[in-house]
C-alpha cells in the first residue's frame, strides 16, 4: 500500500523548466518563512467533479464559467508555482453527474483497458491520489472497476468491503483502503528530505441503499470513523510521517452515531488524522454556511482543530490546506496549518459571473472527444411526447411539464423505499412551476413541443440541480402543505369581475401540486399563510374536497410524499417538510430522475387528469398573465374557459378566466 513516485514535491523543480522569471511567482508564507528543517506542503483538493470537466452546461446546451476541472486544473498550475510543495487529491464523485457520464456509462460503454474521459484528464492534470464517492456506484461495480484502472493515481476506499473480517483491520475491502506515497520535501533551506504521507478514503455506507441494485450482495458498508480508527493506527505502523483523510462525506453534527451520512467532524476527531478534506455536500469550506456548527472554525477551517477544506463542486472551487511541516526526530509534524476554497468565477452584484480563470488546453483536449460525441448525444432524442410540455398555465390548471416531474419523482422514490420500512405506504408527489414567467418576463416559460424529448430538454423541465427526498407525513400536513401553495392566490370576491389573480410576492417556485390526491381551491377564502410561509388565518381553509383513492383523505392517515431536498429542508416553510420528517436522501438529482424515467418509458404521456382545480364562483372572473406564446395552447386548459383579453405593457398575454 505505499506508492512512490520519482518526482520530488519541489517548487524549483518546477520553476527549472519555466521560462518566465521567478519574480513573477508569489510565494505562500509558509513557503517564505520556512527555515531548515521546515517545508510547507500544499494540499489540493477536488471534490464532486461529477464529470464536468468542460466548462459547459450539457442541458443547456451552452459554455458556462462556473464548472470545469479544465477551469479548476489552471488554479492548480499556478498554485504549485506558489508553494515549495503540493499534492493533488480528489474526493470521489467524479464518474457521474452529467450527460457526458451518461454517454461514457449508456452508449459508449466502458472495455477492458479503455480510458474513461474524467480519468483522462484528471491524469492529465496529475493526480497523487483519491476515493470513492458515493456515485461511483451509480453506473454498477463493473463500470466503477473498469473505469478506475485506467487512473494513473491511487484509488483509496477503507469502509467498503467485498467480505468483512472480524474488524475492519480483517476486510477484503473493494479498493486498497490506504496508500502511502513516498515523497520527498523541499525545506527552506533547499535540502530534500523524504516524508511519508498516508492517504485514507472514506465514502458514506449509505451507499448500501442508494444503490442497493448494484450493491446487495457483493459488497458491504462500515461506519466512516469506526473503519478510521482500526486503520489510522496501522498506517503510523506503516511509517506516515503525516494521514490525510479523504472524506466523501459532509460536514455535520459532531456528535459520532453508527453509520453517519456526514461523518467528517467526528472523523477529524480520531487521532492521528492530520488534514481531512471533505465534500458530498456541494458546500463550500471554510464559509459561513458553516458558522455555528459544534467543533468547526467555518473562519479559519477545521474541525475539532484540524485542517479542512471542501471545495465546492463540478470544479467550482480548489480545495487548499497549507501544512508548514517540521522535521524533529527523525519524523515530521505539524507545525501550524491554514485552509481556504479558490473559486474560478466571481459573482457580481448584477447577479452576472465574471471567470477568474481561462481553461486548461491539455485538460481539455484529454476529453475532447468524449465531450464532441456528449453534444451529439444530448441534441438526440431519448423519448418523445404526444403533449406539449409547457408552463404557460401550470398556475391555474393541472400542467404537463408538471406532471412529468412529479410521476418520475413518485416512480422513483417508490423504487427506493422497497424493502425499507416505508415500502407500503402511498407515494404522494410534489412538484412546482420554475419557469413560470414572473419576475423572469413574458419569455420565461418551459416549452418543449409535442415529438421529440432530448436530454437538454429536461433543463426546460426541471431548472435546478436539486436532489430528491421523501418525506413522511400525515394527512393534515398534506392539506397544510397544499393551503401553503395555495397562497399564490389573491382572495377574490364572488360575483366581481376581471380580479388580478395571481399574489405578485409569491414566486411560481413555492406553488407545490400534490400529485396522488385530488382537490379543489376555494379563491373567496383568505390565504391561511402568507408568501413567507408565516401563520395568517389560522381558522381559513381554501382546500376542498380533499380526497385520496376516491374517499375523503384522513387526517391521521400517513403518507410518503415524494420532493426536492430545497422543499424537504424547509425551503419555502411548507407544514410537513420542516426538516424533520425526512425518510429518504437520495443520491441522484431530480433532473437525472426526469431522464432516466424517459429511458425507460420511451414514450411519455404526463395524464393531466385534473387532481385539482378552482371551486366554482358563478358569475366571477379573474385576470391572468402568461407567455403570449400561450395562444397557441389556450384552447384546452382542462376545465377552465378563457378569453383572450390582450396584453400587458410588459408584454404579458392576458386573459379571463370565468370561475
Amino acid at each position: 500500500m505505499t506508492q512512490s513516485r520519482d518526482r520530488a514535491l519541489s517548487r524549483r523543480a518546477f520553476l527549472a523548466g519555466t521560462a518566465t522569471g521567478s519574480a513573477l511567482i508569489a510565494l505562500h508564507p509558509y513557503s517564505l518563512h520556512a527555515a531548515a528543517g521546515q517545508a510547507h506542503l500544499r494540499i489540493l483538493e477536488t471534490t464532486d467533479l461529477h464529470v464536468h470537466v468542460f466548462p459547459y452546461d450539457y442541458y443547456a446546451d451552452k459554455p458556462v464559467d462556473t464548472v470545469g476541472l479544465a477551469r479548476t486544473a489552471s488554479i492548480v498550475r499556478r498554485i504549485r508555482a506558489e508553494a515549495s510543495n503540493t499534492l493533488l487529491l480528489d474526493n470521489g464523485d467524479f464518474l457521474q453527474g452529467n450527460p457526458m457520464g451518461d454517454y461514457i456509462a449508456y452508449e459508449r460503454g466502458m472495455a477492458e483497458g479503455d480510458l474513461h474521459p474524467v480519468i483522462a484528464a484528471m491524469n492529465t492534470l496529475g493526480f497523487d491520489a483519491g476515493t470513492i464517492g458515493n456515485h461511483e456506484f451509480n453506473y454498477g461495480l463493473d463500470f466503477l472497476m473498469k473505469s478506475a484502472a485506467g487512473a494513473a493515481f491511487p484509488l483509496v476506499l477503507a469502509n467498503i468491503a467485498k467480505a468483512q473480517g472480524a474488524s475492519p483491520r480483517d476486510d477484503d475491502t473493494l479498493f486498497p483502503p490506504y496508500v502511502i506515497l513516498d515523497r520527498r520535501l523541499t525545506d527552506g533551506a533547499g535540502q530534500s528530505h523524504a516524508i511519508k504521507v498516508g492517504i485514507i478514503g472514506f465514502t458514506p455506507p449509505q451507499v448500501m441503499n442508494w444503490d442497493r441494485q448494484h450493491l446487495d450482495g457483493r459488497v458491504t458498508a462500515r461506519d466512516i470513523t469506526a473503519t478510521a480508527r482500526a486503520y489510522v493506527p496501522q498506517m503510523k505502523e506503516a511509517g506516515a510521517d503525516i494521514i490525510v483523510a479523504l472524506s466523501h462525506s459532509g460536514i455535520g453534527s459532531a456528535d459520532e452515531r453508527e453509520g453517519m451520512e456526514h461523518a467528517s467532524v467526528p472523523l477529524a476527531a480520531v487521532e492521528g488524522i492530520d488534514a481531512v478534506v471533505t465534500g458530498h455536500s456541494h458546500l463550500v469550506f471554510p464559509g459561513p454556511g458553516f458558522a455555528g456548527y459544534a467543533a468547526v472554525d467555518a473562519q479559519k477551517g477545521t474541525l475539532h482543530g484540524k485542517p479542512a477544506t471542501m471545495g465546492g463542486f463540478w470544479g467550482s472551487h480548489l480545495g487548499v490546506i497549507d501544512l508548514m511541516l517540521e522535521r524533529e526526530g527523525g519524523a515530521w509534524r505539524v507545525l501550524s496549518a491554514s485552509a481556504e476554497a479558490r473559486p474560478i468565477t466571481r459573482r457580481n452584484d448584477d447577479r452576472s459571473v465574471t471567470a477568474l480563470v481561462d481553461s486548461d488546453s491539455d485538460v481539455l483536449a484529454a476529453a475532447q472527444d468524449a465531450h464532441d460525441r456528449t453534444l451529439t448525444y444530448i441534441r438526440r432524442p431519448v423519448g418523445r411526447t404526444p403533449v406539449p410540455l409547457h408552463s404557460y398555465f401550470a398556475l391555474v390548471a393541472d400542467d404537463p411539464s408538471v406532471q412529468i416531474v412529479s410521476i418520475a419523482q413518485a416512480w422513483y422514490i417508490r423504487r427506493m423505499l422497497k424493502g425499507t420500512e416505508h415500502a407500503d405506504l402511498p407515494v404522494l408527489s410534489a412538484a412546482a412551476p420554475f419557469k413560470a414567467g414572473g419576475r423572469g418576463g413574458p419569455d420565461y416559460y418551459t416549452d418543449v413541443p409535442v415529438g421529440p424529448v432530448a436530454i437538454k430538454n429536461v433543463a426546460d423541465l426541471y431548472l435546478y440541480p436539486n436532489t430528491v427526498r421523501a418525506v413522511r407525513i400525515t394527512g393534515a400536513q398534506v392539506r397544510d402543505w397544499l393551503e401553503r401553495s395555495a397562497g399564490m392566490f389573491n382572495r377574490i370576491t364572488p360575483g366581481a369581475a376581471d380580479q388580478p389573480l395571481l399574489n405578485p410576492d409569491f414566486p411560481s417556485y413555492n406553488f407545490d401540486v400534490i400529485d396522488g390526491v385530488s382537490y379543489r381551491i376555494d379563491l373567496s377564502q383568505p390565504s391561511k399563510f402568507d408568501p413567507s410561509g408565516a401563520m395568517l388565518n389560522p381558522g381559513a381553509q381554501r382546500i376542498r374536497d380533499l380526497t385520496f383513492d376516491g374517499a375523503p383523505l384522513d387526517p391521521e392517515a400517513e403518507f410518503i410524499v415524494a420532493t426536492n431536498n430545497y422543499r424537504a429542508s424547509g425551503g419555502g416553510a411548507f407544514p410537513g417538510a420542516m426538516g424533520d420528517t425526512i425518510v429518504f436522501e437520495a443520491p441522484d438529482t431530480n433532473r437525472d430522475v426526469i431522464v432516466r424515467y424517459i429511458l425507460e418509458q420511451g414514450t411519455v404521456d404526463p395524464a393531466t387528469n385534473s387532481n385539482w382545480r378552482f371551486a366554482p364562483m358563478p358569475g366571477t372572473s379573474v385576470l391572468f398573465e402568461t407567455g403570449p406564446a400561450a395562444r397557441g395552447y389556450s384552447g384546452a386548459v382542462g376545465s377552465l374557459t378563457l378569453e383572450d383579453a390582450g396584453d400587458t405593457a410588459e408584454g404579458f398575454a392576458r386573459f379571463r378566466i370565468l370561475l
